[in-house]
């Protein structure tokens, strides 16, 4: 059985989460390819019930349900292979959701209502997080332009004016021109945001808003060097989505 309670906690549990246990720990071979919906019609409860019983069971949540029954069975190569890609992403998600502070994304919201002009940079990979918030914040009615071109931010300090707004979407700020621009926007006197998976970088002393998603530097395709922009894209979305209420 993968799930072992005390008398105790047993007692606890309401019906549906007894039956939840019951059918996981009969069909835990089949866990690893079933989704929560399909546990729920097949335990005759409801994916809520479903997740909750996961989590008062001691785990992080089906993703991790599902790796640890792949290790303890010695299950097929691929299912743990994608099972440990789940537990990446949800601990990306978790973790950058646990880092983003309200009245942070409260402050960028406010920053954005009122800036003339936005800037977006980002370089690499990072610039499809950019472009995408681009789109969202021109359907909004906001008037934004994104900068990806490395001389372009080198020369940046003839653009950037007060009360412009600089957005800067980086993994790890491994590109020296961003932080660069960064510099300029201050001596300018713009305002700056950073959106990084950093806790402290060059950006720190020129942004007047920090803020952190988290992500384990795993390269998601390690010969080009690409990491997740998972954390970003949270990010992102949480802003764009108050934005939007």
């Amino acid at each position: 059985m993968i799930i072992r309670l005390e008398e105790d906690q047993w007692k606890t549990l309401t019906d549906a989460e007894k039956s939840v246990i019951t059918y996981i720990n009969n069909n835990e071979e089949l866990i690893p390819e079933k989704s929560i919906s399909e546990m729920a019609e097949e335990s005759y409860t409801s994916p809520a019930t479903v997740s909750r019983t996961i989590r008062k069971s001691g785990f992080d949540g089906i993703s991790e349900l599902r790796y640890r029954i792949s290790a303890k069975n010695e299950f097929n190569q691929e299912s743990m292979m994608v099972n440990a890609i789940f537990q990446t992403s949800m601990l990306e998600c978790q973790k950058t959701i646990e880092n983003l502070k309200v009245p942070t994304i409260l402050e960028v919201v406010k920053r954005i209502k009122r800036a003339k002009k936005i800037y977006l940079l980002a370089r690499g990979a990072t610039v499809l997080v950019a472009e995408e918030f681009e789109m969202q914040l021109q359907l909004l009615g906001y008037n934004v332009w994104i900068m990806r071109d490395s001389e372009h931010m080198k020369r940046s300090n003839l653009i950037f004016k007060e009360d412009d707004l600089v957005i800067i979407f980086t993994v790890k700020n491994s590109t020296p021109e961003l932080g660069m621009a960064a510099k300029f926007a201050k001596e300018n006197k713009a305002n700056v945001v950073s959106c990084t998976c950093l806790p402290r970088s060059e950006l720190n002393q020129y942004s007047d808003v920090y803020v952190v998603g988290y992500t384990k530097y795993d390269y998601a395709i390690k010969e080009f060097l690409v990491t997740s922009r998972l954390p970003l894209q949270i990010i992102s979305r949480t802003i764009i989505e108050y934005l939007t209420l």
